[in-house]
């Protein structure tokens, strides 16, 4: 069937015939939303869509949407990922994982996923809370941060999903914000797109839990003096009254300057398709309060992508010394007879 041939398909179709099972007024119903508007946008048939996922709230996404999915176990979401996608290679596979289930004990596989460039699009959650399990602190969590499990406030230090990301060489980096409709929609059609692993990481509210945790990235009147939205080629500039900029001074470290005293040339100019990852670094690790945190696409660069390379390789063999022979292989080498 070719595109010109499929049936229009709109977000209804996408809706599932399940119950909705997060608390009222979470933030993943909006991701959810979203994403429901991005599928139809891709061209292809529902039974060409996957969803992995973990175990957390996040991880109930696969009945959600009505395509094929997984609800696999905790945190192996990507390397079960990658089965589907390598036995499956026209299908388009999505993990929706948590920032608990991705980055402990499944931070592993996340990273192993990202290096090898799976053809994947990975959507993480970060609430900094473990939502399903009723508030114990996660791997994202600040330091201080009072918990179920950390009544005395955390004295762990908190992973950047990006910082962990760009570290392992992710070719797409993203970071949005739930409540933020246009910019998700944006950012998650882009991940679609991309060859290889995409990374995307939504703050997101678990307003049970942790509630206002992202507030300053969500409330209308905080958003603009603390957000700064990346754009591909133009200076970094944000404020209510796009008064202020981030220039990069001596030791290469980000500064936050008054666009009166500076001119526009002395800003840092966003380069998404650098091939040294260096400035998606710097830029993962500025954070509220010093500094307005990026959101929008960190990286995005060509490499060859795993499951492609896999494919060319097995038709390379197979070119040189014909179609295996199972019988033969268990029957190769040293063998015995148990009697």
């Amino acid at each position: 069937m070719t595109t010109e041939q499929l049936p229009v398909l709109t977000a209804k179709d996408f809706a599932s015939d399940q119950e909705i099972r997060w608390c009222p007024r979470c933030g993943d119903y909006s991701i959810l939303a979203q994403m429901k508007k991005v599928l139809p946008s891709l061209g292809l048939p529902k039974e060409k869509f996957v969803f992995v996922s973990g175990i957390g709230c996040s991880s109930r996404f696969p009945y959600y949407v009505d395509t094929y999915g997984f609800h696999s176990i905790h945190g192996r979401a990507p390397a079960i990922a990658t089965g589907v996608k390598l036995a499956a290679p026209d299908t388009q596979v999505w993990v929706i994982t948590g920032d608990g289930d991705a980055l402990s004990i499944g931070g592993n596989h996340l990273m192993h996923a990202i290096r090898r460039n799976v053809d994947l699009n990975i959507v993480l959650f970060n609430n900094q809370i473990y939502g399903l399990t009723k508030g114990q602190y996660s791997p994202t969590s600040p330091v201080g941060a009072r918990t179920k499990s950390t009544p005395y406030g955390s004295i762990d230090l908190p992973l950047s999903p990006l910082s962990v990301a760009i570290g392992s060489d992710a070719t797409f980096v993203a970071r949005s914000v739930d409540v933020d409709i246009k910019h998700l929609t944006y950012t998650l059609e882009r991940a679609a797109r991309h060859r290889g692993t995409s990374f995307v990481e939504v703050y997101q509210d678990c307003n049970v839990f942790n509630s206002g945790a992202f507030f300053y990235a969500q409330k209308k009147d905080q958003k603009d003096d603390n957000l700064v939205y990346l754009e591909h080629g133009k200076p970094l500039v944000f404020g209510k009254e796009r008064d202020k900029g981030i220039r990069v001074s001596e030791g290469n470290r980000p500064e936050i300057v008054r666009l009166a005293d500076v001119a526009e040339d002395d800003l840092l100019f966003h380069d998404e398709q650098a091939e040294e990852p260096s400035l998606a670094f710097l830029l993962a690790r500025m954070r509220h309060p010093e500094f307005p945190e990026p959101v929008g696409v960190f990286r995005d660069v060509d490499r060859p992508v795993y499951n492609e390379e896999v494919e060319r390789q097995l038709e390379q063999v197979v070119e040189q010394k014909g179609d295996g022979d199972l019988e033969a292989l268990f029957n190769s080498g040293d063998t015995w007879t148990v009697e």
